[in-house]
């Protein structure tokens, strides 16, 4: 079914073919939230009024942390971009939103949840460096209640994904 990291079970999949039903998606994110946010049509007036006001009063999310959005299922949103930056991601963003959600599944006793390949999204993180981090925050984290994890990865990782996810089983 898939790999084992201490009681935790690592399933490689894409979004199209979700192998379980999870409690809370993982969406990576960038400091105004703008990456995961809905496309919505409005009225044109409206639309510009409300965009306008919205980002007056926007404030940044700090890097690295996660923001929970209430749903079916919890999205947490991890934010490693800062699109005012070039490249927009950092390593210790990734790092810090990985402890971040799972100290938050940890803290809402979440049983299973998806994540994308952080800083892969979006972003140029190499898959073995990003399980590397996985790997370190699934230690860190000292997790009780999840019991599955969806590595969601596009098709052309997700063979790699696999193979080297079979050096920690």
């Amino acid at each position: 079914m898939g790999e084992r990291n201490g009681a935790v079970v690592i399933v490689v999949a894409p979004t199209y073919a979700p192998p379980f039903q999870v409690e809370a998606v993982v969406c990576e994110e960038d400091t105004f939230l703008v990456l995961s946010a809905a496309a919505e049509v409005c009225e044109p007036e409206a639309a510009r009024e409300r965009v306008l006001a919205e980002a007056y009063g926007a404030e940044a999310v700090v890097p690295g942390s996660v923001v929970v959005r209430a749903g079916e299922p919890l999205r947490l949103l991890a934010v490693v971009h800062d699109l005012g930056r070039s490249p927009s991601w950092r390593e210790e963003w990734v790092t810090a939103a990985l402890g971040a959600a799972l100290r938050e599944s940890e803290a809402r006793r979440l049983r299973s949840l998806s994540l994308p390949l952080l800083g892969r999204v979006h972003g140029q993180l190499e898959v073995e460096r990003f399980l590397t981090l996985l790997h370190e925050a699934l230690a860190d984290a000292q997790t009780h209640h999840l019991e599955r994890l969806w590595l969601v990865a596009e098709p052309a990782d997700a063979d790699d994904t696999k193979r080297l996810l079979e050096r920690w089983s």
